[in-house]
This record gives C-alpha cells, structure tokens and sequence, in this order.
C-alpha cells in the first residue's frame, strides 16, 4: 500500500519537526511518501482540496464514491486539515457528508511547549481548529457534537519528553481499595514487586476540572518534599487516565482509623509520641527551603501510620507557598474547605481573612486534643457548624481529668488553637515544647513506677 502524508498544515499536536509547516496557500503540489496508485492519489486530492478550501473538487471527488473519512499515513482525514485551514464552508460540506468530527490522528493528546503541567483542552478535529484559531470553524466542529478526548491532559508528546518519576500504567497491579477518607479513590498495589498506595485521582478532561491543578500542586511537591515524617512519593502515572500517585506503602492505616477503632482516649505516652511526629513533620514543611509550605488540609486521616507506629503527613492537593511569610485570602475553594476540613478549620479560613503557617497549629491542637479526649471536636455538630464555633471563639471542652493531660500539654493546645494567628506558636517551638513534656512525662512515669515497686516490697515482708 503507497505511503501518502498530507505535508501541509500539520496537527495541533504533532511533535516538532514530524512534517513541513506549511499552509495551503503556499506553492507546489502535496506530496506522496511512496507509490502512484489511484486510490493514494484520490485521498491525497481529497486532502489537498479540503485544505484550499475547494468545495467543487471535494464534493466532486465524494461523488466519485470516496469514503469521507479516508486518511493519510498520520491519519489525518480531510476534517483534519480543513479545520487546520479555517475552511469554513469545507467543513460544513464534510460534516454533511458524514465526516467524524472525534476523528483522531495518530499523534493523541500533548501539553504546551512551554508548561510541562498545562492541559490543553481541546483535542483534533476540534485541536486543529482550536490551534490555529479558527472561531468559526471550532463553533461548527462544537454544534455537530465534537468532544474532548478521553486522554491524559499532561500527555507529552513524545518518548524523549515522558518524566523520570513517570510509572508506566502496566506496571501497576491494583490488589485492593482502601479508605481513609479523602475524596479519591485509594487502592494497595504492587509495583516492581514492591507493596505500594496509589492514590488514583478522577479528573474530568471535559471540564477542565480544578482536581487537575490539585494533582499537579501535590506532584510538584511529592517530588521535592524528603522527610521520615511525611510519606515517602515514589512516581506517578500521568500519560493515561486516570492519573495516579503512588507512595510507600504504610500498613497501619491512617490516624482516624486507628482512633475511631480504639473508641477511647489514647493514652498520654502514645498521644505525645504522635504529637511528636506531626509537629516534626509541619516543622520541616513549614521551613522547606526555598518556599516554605502551608499545609493546609491537616486532620487525622491525612496522618499515616507506618510499621514502627510513627505517623507520616500526606495529601498536599491544598498547599500553599509561603513566599517570605507572606499571608494569603481565601478564594472559592473556601466551600470546599468548608466541606473538607470543617472540623479541623482554622477561624480566619472560616472569615475568609488573610492566612499563613498558622492555619496548620490550630488544625494540629484540635488533632492533640482529640487524641487526649478521645473524640472528634464537637463530634454532634456537622463541618460547617464546628468551623463556624470556632470562628465564635469556641473550642472543644476538656472533659478528661486534668491529671491525666502531662504537665504542660494543655497549656500548648490552648497555646496553639487561640484565635489570633499571631500569638500561636510556630512548630519549631512546638517541637521543643512537645519533647519537653515528652521527656519530663516519661521520667514521672519512672519514678512513679520504681516507688511503686518498693511499695510492693515494704509491703509484701
């Protein structure tokens, strides 16, 4: 079979340098790659035609008994390239003679040159005319049901372009789906032989829907965030849908789990040493050079337990660069704070007031708190309700004997949960405050236990 390809205005997403970039108006004949036969003539006239916009020698060779949907060697139909050419009155001809308008070329989607992480939304015939802004020809493509392509919005182009941190999708195997309640799905897999979590992120290509930017805040972090306390990126699938992250694997689950299976406060030593873990981790984040890190999403199932029982911090969809402490407002996302983070919501993202680091100490006390009480913060109230009690100057009561609390533990939750910002304390100090209490709560513990022995002994002579 001859070798044909249409050599003049290429595909919106053709790599660079795969064909000549010139227009239909320029001079010369299309060419052929290889043979002479009648029926590669036909299709490259076909071709050649649509894109000078000759609506007598398409409609003639359509008369000849033409498939309208004939392609060249990229397989790029007439439709292709009158889009590509703004030939208006060509694609119209084309579209009522039955031409695919969700007909695809063999280059599939790509992104921009110039972002690696920027979709582009709209794919060919509908790409080309989008591409090389044609208006007219786009609302005709749209009016007779052309739809965006059910592809990866961060495909690249080309196999010298894929990422190093890419996983290709075949070498995931799902084993099973686990919650730990984010809005995504979750699953345990392998990969490599190795145990894993992949977080698998729904996004809608048709939409453009904000999940995309979501996913590529948190793999731009994923890719630069290193630390024994938050959990450990190990690549992504980004060229197929749905786009995946895939992390260490952490066998115990997440910290809401853990606390909501126990059904009773933690004990004091194992709260601290979660404590602990949490605030190293914010620590590292927060002074995260060159940007330093706002989490922003804190609460108990963001908290995984690995082998040893140490917690790790993850889902970073919602952070926030804090450019040289600088305070940020707000924006609509506020509702899905609102929906998300409810319980665990600072007051100022309730008043929708400017924020900074802070957000996360507030967050981080009521998590203390919760495992000290042993219950969620106002667990009767739903989200909004308990954001908007804390924003009134509310906090969940202490109902636990204060003799129970370490010395000094209660006084750092009220420390870091009060409502000016400002008068909270960072997580470098809480770090040193919590180990502390950490180690004064051990050596009373100690102490407590060798008199009780010698107690025992007197007692038993």
């Amino acid at each position: 079979m001859a070798v044909i390809r249409y050599l003049g205005r290429q595909s919106s997403m053709a790599p660079e340098g795969s064909g000549e970039s010139r227009t239909a108006d320029d001079s010369g004949d299309m060419e052929c790659g290889a043979g002479d036969d009648d029926a590669s003539r036909d299709v490259i006239q076909l071709l050649w035609s649509a894109s000078l916009g000759d609506v007598a020698g398409v409609r003639a060779l359509l008369g000849k008994g033409m498939d309208v949907n004939s392609t060249d060697f990229d397989s790029r139909t007439a439709l292709h390239v009158a889009a590509c050419e703004g030939k208006k009155e060509t694609v119209e001809l084309l579209i009522a003679e039955g031409a695919d308008v969700n007909a695809r070329d063999r280059w599939g989607s790509t992104v921009s040159s110039y972002c690696p992480f920027l979709p582009l939304c709209f794919f060919p015939p509908l790409a080309d005319a989008e591409h090389y802004k044609c208006d007219e020809v786009s609302q005709i493509l749209l009016a007779h049901g052309a739809q965006l392509a059910d592809t990866s919005p961060m495909r690249v182009s080309n196999s010298y372009s894929v990422p190093e941190y890419e996983i290709d999708r075949e070498e995931l195997s799902v084993l099973k789906s686990v919650a730990f309640g984010w809005q995504d799905s979750f699953t345990i897999g392998k990969w490599r032989g190795t145990k894993v979590f992949v977080k698998v992120i729904s996004i809608d290509t048709k939409t453009g829907d904000d999940k995309l930017y979501e996913f590529i805040n948190e793999l731009s972090l994923a890719l630069k965030l290193r630390h024994p306390n938050v959990v450990q990126f190990l690549g992504a699938v980004t060229q197929s849908i749905p786009v995946m992250l895939v992390m260490e694997h952490l066998p115990k689950g997440d910290l809401q789990s853990y606390m909501k299976k126990k059904g009773k406060p933690l004990k004091p030593k194992k709260a601290l040493k979660f404590a602990l873990d949490i605030a190293r981790g914010l620590n590292y984040v927060h002074e995260f050079k060159p940007e330093p890190v706002i989490h922003s999403n804190l609460k108990p199932s963001n908290l995984l337990r690995d082998k040893a029982g140490h917690l790790k911090i993850t889902d970073f969809a919602f952070t926030k660069y804090a450019f040289n402490d600088r305070q940020f407002v707000p924006d609509s996302g506020t509702i899905v704070f609102l929906l998300m983070l409810g319980r665990y919501m600072a007051p100022e993202l309730y008043r929708c007031e400017d924020y900074d680091s802070k957000v996360d100490v507030f967050s981080f006390a009521l998590i203390v708190q919760e495992m000290m009480e042993g219950v969620p913060p106002f667990p009767k109230l739903g989200e909004e309700e308990v954001a908007k009690s804390y924003a009134d100057g509310k906090r969940p009561p202490f109902k636990i004997k204060p003799r129970y609390y370490p010395e000094g533990l209660k006084d750092l939750i009220e420390k870091c949960w009060h409502d000016d910002p400002r008068k909270r304390p960072s997580f470098r100090t809480i770090c040193k405050e919590v180990e502390k209490i950490r180690i004064e709560y051990n050596s009373d513990t100690f102490k407590a236990c060798v008199t009780k022995v010698r107690y025992s002994r007197f007692c038993c002579r």
